[in-house]
């Protein structure tokens, strides 16, 4: 039995966060808040049948269910809130060094949903990446 994903299925969930996030919303307008959500609250009609909208909008529900649940049991509470205050650190650097300005609501918004992605990837890939630095393995209790 392989110790776990290689460095091609952490990328792959990594991407998989990027693309959760960015789909559901990103300040270019183009996501699925956009393109389904913004419309009703203005009553602006916009492309697209409203059933695609409700099964689009159903698999990424699931597919937030299923990061924010393995966040929740591989790092917890207490993991969650050190990868963001690390994220937090990330911006705070950004913005000191100039490569994100902090009048820019658009810079700030990609770098949030990039530390929102990076929160969801660090909980999918946790369990492995802890099991090849200690050794150990991570059990639910409930199993």
């Amino acid at each position: 039995m392989a110790n776990g994903p290689g460095f091609g299925g952490i990328a792959a969930r990594a991407l998989s966060a990027l693309v959760l996030v960015f789909a559901t919303y990103n300040p270019e307008g183009v996501s699925f808040y956009h393109w389904a959500i913004a419309p009703l609250r203005t009553g602006v009609s916009t492309s697209g049948p409203t059933s695609l909208k409700f099964l689009l909008g159903l698999a990424l529900m699931g597919g937030w269910a299923v990061f924010l649940n393995a966040t929740r049991r591989s790092i917890g509470l207490s993991g969650a809130l050190l990868v963001l205050a690390i994220s937090g650190g990330l911006v705070w650097l950004l913005i000191d060094v100039g490569i994100v300005s902090a009048r820019s609501s658009r810079g700030i918004t990609h770098v949030v949903l990039i530390c929102t992605a990076l929160l969801l990837a660090v909980g999918m890939n946790w369990s492995h990446l802890s099991r090849r630095l200690s050794g150990q393995v991570d059990m639910d209790p409930s199993e």
